[in-house]
């Protein structure tokens, strides 16, 4: 799936720690801290989808 017609902009910001955070419009949509997973890319797609 693209998000190009659907996103205005998308921002890295790097982090260290084991850090590995998605949010959209400041909600936090997906924590590898919190799950302790890191996601793959249907995890992320999903998590981005059911918040578009």
């Amino acid at each position: 799936m693209t998000y190009k017609q659907r996103l205005e902009s998308t921002t890295l910001i790097p982090a260290g720690g084991g850090e590995f955070d998605i949010a959209l419009d400041g909600e936090l949509v997906y924590s590898k801290l919190e799950t302790g997973v890191f996601p793959d890319h249907g995890t992320i797609t999903q998590a981005i989808d059911e918040r578009l």
